[in-house]
């Protein structure tokens, strides 16, 4: 802890069951609830700060010590990264939602066109518009953070297969030749 941050610290070389803290330094302060006796305990204690009780064994004498020590307030610093924690999980949370929704309208799209008998091939152009959209809101999620990089790729790659798979059930999509390797000269 910080110099600043510890108010004060009691070294106490007995065992008891509960205590009960006064603050004599402190008249204004209101009165300490008591804290029960167990190692590597640190409870909220007081309104203001809390308290941490740390169990040791004393060198000389080989008993437990305990050393109680309250700690001021807490930092203003966490509760401003607490809220901007909130703040950010409500915005990734309906970044997330947006890219959910326009998957799923990419996806029923490509499912009804693949369950058409008489589908012609212009009708893919709409459903690339939807597609392009749904790219753009992944590859802003991925820009601001909301998503790692990896898992925006899969997610393109994902309504990118789809799409090829509805093409080459209607027959839209022939897969180009694999050309052939050239002969190296050595």
């Amino acid at each position: 802890m910080a110099a600043t941050a510890a108010a004060q610290c009691l070294y106490l070389s007995c065992r008891f069951q509960s205590i009960s803290l006064s603050s004599s330094s402190r008249p204004s302060a209101t009165a300490f609830k008591p804290l029960s006796s167990s190692a590597h305990t640190s409870i909220n204690a007081f309104s203001t700060g809390f308290v941490s009780v740390n169990h040791i064994i004393g060198r000389q004498v080989r008993r437990p010590v305990l050393i109680v020590c309250e700690a001021g307030k807490k930092a203003d610093s966490a509760a401003k990264r607490a809220r901007q924690a909130e703040k950010r999980r409500l915005y990734n949370k309906a970044r997330k939602s947006e890219i959910r929704t326009r998957m799923r309208k990419v996806l029923e799209e490509l499912d009804t066109l693949r369950k058409k008998t008489d589908a012609q091939p212009e009708e893919v152009i709409g459903i690339e518009k939807l597609i392009a959209e749904a790219y753009s809101v992944i590859d802003k999620a991925i820009q601001v953070g909301t998503l790692h990089k990896n898992t925006g790729a899969r997610r393109k790659s994902r309504l990118a297969r789809r799409k090829k798979a509805v093409e080459i059930h209607h027959g839209w999509y022939a897969p180009a030749p694999a050309s052939e390797p050239a002969a190296s000269t050595v």
